[in-house]
């Protein structure tokens, strides 16, 4: 598996620092943040890869990464946004990103939600072939897949080899799931895993509580069904809400939970 951060972490910071303090933290990769609008806490999520204008972010984000050694695994788009997805197909085919992670569309409680957006991403993955890119997509509370049964309705209707799961155990285990049992029935598909600790819910908590180790999810559980499973794609730490954190505090939270993930990933 290839451990690396999301650029999220260091959303208040351009794509140099971001690398820099992840490539520090002991990190092997980068999914790179295309993420524009607010946050769950009301801040800037940052956009390292603003996909409005692409091209003009290529040469930073290039660079940043090779100084830092770090590997390009992914990018994260956002909630399903066709225009969006299309532009971050190209920018991940100029970038030799494979992976392309987008939310659902839709609500849970809206009849109808998730048929539409099944027929959309059946679309879009078809279009991602063409480009040699995985799209892949996660459960999240409150869209149209918000579990591991709608998971699984995606999962039967998209046969493309171009489309995956990004498994994300904190939008599951806040949906009042066992993450561990739920990975067991989609890790067939999962061709990407953000990873984070959570509270409770309805939100993760503070960034500090997104740490690994620190929340209520059992990721020692998670990672040793990745591990038996034979998974070896990305594994990228996703936490959000920092975006108002000095570089220090960001590469503290990236380095506790590399050091409890590379534990529980042996």
């Amino acid at each position: 598996m290839k451990l690396g951060v999301n650029s999220v972490l260091f959303g208040g910071h351009d794509i140099g620092t971001a690398c820099r303090h992840i490539g520090w933290a002991g990190y092997d990769a980068v999914e790179i943040s295309a993420l524009d609008g607010v946050g769950a806490f009301g801040d800037p999520l940052g956009e390292h890869l603003h996909l409005a204008d692409w091209r003009k972010d290529v040469a930073s984000i290039r660079s940043a990464c090779e100084e830092s050694g770090l590997t390009m695994t992914a990018m994260e788009v956002g909630p399903l946004d066709e225009e969006r997805t299309r532009r971050a197909f190209d920018a991940a085919a100029e970038l030799e990103i494979p992976v392309i992670n987008i939310g659902p569309s839709g609500k849970n409680d809206k009849p109808g939600d998730l048929e539409s957006c099944i027929e959309r991403l059946a679309a879009l993955s078809a279009e991602a072939k063409t480009y040699g890119v995985c799209l892949c997509v996660k459960a999240h509370i409150g869209t149209s897949i918000f579990d591991t049964a709608t998971t699984l309705r995606a999962m039967a209707a998209i046969e493309s080899e171009a489309f995956g799961i990004d498994m994300d155990p904190s939008h599951i285990f806040r949906g009042g799931e066992e993450p561990q049992d739920a990975l067991r029935k989609v890790i067939g598909r999962v061709r990407h895993v953000h990873i984070r600790d959570s509270g409770p819910g309805p939100a993760p908590g503070t960034a500090e509580e997104q740490t690994c180790g620190r929340g209520d999810i059992d990721l020692a559980g998670y990672c040793r069904v990745l591990t038996e499973s034979g998974y070896t794609g990305p594994v990228n730490l996703e936490i959000i809400g920092a975006s108002q954190y000095e570089p220090a505090r960001s590469v503290a939270i990236a380095a506790e939970s590399r050091g409890y993930l590379r534990a529980v990933l042996l």
